[in-house]
């Protein structure tokens, strides 16, 4: 049984992200799992001279000790502009000053999703190249696009988006047992 962190990438209450992120985990069996809702967690915007002068918040030793303790991690990031929203690219930028390795041997099940028909690609593309520098494993990957069109109270309502989030997850998992 692995121990899985599960979290979306955006500090919005209402994220859409952090749906995906529950209705994903709602599939997941036989793991421990430590669903994060980051609206709750607030940090200081990233500068050297905080860094110098106050060290590193609690909030965010604390998310580092919670990824740290963690096997695995599904995230599912947001997309401001065509690029991660200033607050995930912020955590990022703590979590890397911290320990530049601070995800060595982290399976990811990295997900995307936005209103719009691209799924938050750009976002999504921006994080894939990033997460491995800091030792992260991306084991599978999924975006959903036309949120709002395609994902309900139930869940996922396209067929095929369903049957291709189902296999990125069973591939996910599956990893986690090699």
């Amino acid at each position: 049984m692995a121990a899985i962190l599960a979290l979306g990438g955006s500090n919005s209450s209402t994220s859409i992200n952090f749906r995906l992120v529950k209705f994903t985990v709602s599939l997941v069996q036989q793991h421990d799992i430590q669903l994060l809702n980051m609206s709750e967690h607030a940090f200081p915007m990233f500068s050297e001279d905080l860094e110098k002068s106050d060290g590193y918040a609690d909030s965010l030793q604390d998310l580092k000790a919670k990824i740290n303790s963690s096997d695995a991690l599904i995230l599912s990031v947001n997309e401001h502009n065509g690029n991660p929203s200033a607050y995930f690219k912020n955590v990022l930028d703590w979590l890397s000053r911290m320990d530049r390795n601070f995800l060595e041997g982290t399976k990811v099940f990295l997900m995307s999703t936005s209103g719009g028909r691209r799924g938050a690609k750009g976002s999504f593309t921006v994080i894939e190249g990033m997460l491995p520098r800091f030792g992260a494993e991306i084991t599978a990957s999924f975006s959903l696009p036309s949120f709002y069109e395609n994902f309900g109270d139930d869940g996922i309502l396209d067929k095929t988006l369903q049957i291709e989030h189902q296999q990125a997850l069973d591939t996910f998992l599956d990893s986690l047992n090699s």
